[in-house]
């Protein structure tokens, strides 16, 4: 039986009311529904001297929080794994729980169940939002408080890349390339790392449009850049720029242009990103790091007013895309 268009008509306002007020919650916006981020207020990261860490015991080091889904958390886990970090930073992963919106931290850590217990314990100000990446000083003797010596990620990749470590750890941010470093961060972070988020959680048409146009201009900036100069965003060197952008376009196929809808053209239509992304994930510190059906389950699980069902539904081979040969583009 067909069901009357006045109930329809009054399912999708009362649908339309609800969605609203669950993305006020998930996703601030502004009043022309252009998704704004909340302002990042986070703990000045802190680097500690060799010195220090050298007379501590495995379990009294820093300790790194991350999730996996997280690409804020993915670049510090890049760079910890790059830099081989381990001997002087201990790595934790957090579970995202579907239910809370929360982090967990399974087992417990210093007593904690979840990341924002954590937070609390380190004394962290109120207005310091549980988020991953986390860097976390258990203290170097017992009874002394944790503390939180950073949560930004932008600082987190600075500080791990001087991070004392005794081994031979590549330097990702060179003098003589900051210059470019930091023009790449800024237009990077707005258009592209934020920029997939402006798209998913864009509250109209016009400002969903918007942010689509920005993103795709800047990866044609992007792959305009790679084309004359690459293969690697400051030429031949590996940099904290390339590990800022490849968490963000190593999940395009994966969750960004499925449930974000990025879909204004597909990745393959940027031949020079397509092969820079290639290349980062065959390095195996970086490739590691990378799971494609976690990702899915998290971010099609956990987003509710975009995924109501919760069906995660099934996709390719993260390795399969990223090794294929793009093919020859109606778009170039």
């Amino acid at each position: 039986m067909a069901i009357p268009p006045a109930i329809v008509a009054g399912a999708r306002h009362g649908w339309k009311l609800q969605w609203n007020l669950l993305m006020s919650g998930l996703a601030p916006a502004d009043k022309n529904g252009n998704y704004l981020r909340p302002p990042s207020k986070h703990k000045k990261a802190n680097l500690m001297s060799q010195a220090s860490l050298i007379k501590r015991s495995k379990k009294q080091l820093p300790h790194l929080i991350i999730g996996r889904s997280c690409p804020w958390a993915h670049r510090t886990w890049i760079i910890h794994e790059l830099r081989d970090l381990k001997e002087s930073i201990n790595l934790i992963t957090a579970k995202a729980d579907h239910k809370t919106g929360r982090w967990k931290l399974e087992p417990k850590w210093l007593g904690c169940d979840s990341l924002l217990a954590l937070y609390l314990k380190c004394d962290s100000t109120p207005n310091l939002r549980a988020t991953v990446p986390a860097l976390i000083d258990p203290g170097h003797t017992d009874g002394v408080k944790p503390s939180l010596l950073g949560n930004e990620s932008a600082q987190l990749v600075e500080v791990l890349n001087e991070w004392p470590t005794p081994k031979d750890a590549p330097n990702l941010a060179p003098r003589h390339l900051l210059g470019e470093i930091n023009s790449w961060q800024n237009l990077l972070q707005p258009a592209v790392n934020e920029g997939v988020y402006k798209c998913g959680f864009a509250r109209t048409q016009t400002a969903y449009e918007l942010a689509s146009k920005e993103l795709f201009n800047a990866l044609d900036t992007i792959e305009k850049s790679l084309a004359k100069r690459g293969p690697l965003l400051c030429g031949d060197q590996l940099t904290i720029a390339d590990i800022r952008l490849f968490p963000t376009l190593i999940r395009w196929e994966m969750v960004y242009a499925p449930l974000f809808g990025c879909t204004k053209k597909p990745l393959w239509s940027f031949p020079s990103i397509w092969k820079w992304r290639q290349k980062l994930l065959k390095i195996t510190s970086i490739s590691k790091t990378c799971n494609g059906s976690a990702w899915r389950k998290d971010y099609f699980g956990a987003l509710f007013p975009l995924r109501p069902s919760g069906i995660v539904p099934e996709g390719p081979d993260l390795e399969m895309i990223v090794k294929a040969a793009a093919p020859i583009s109606p778009w170039i």
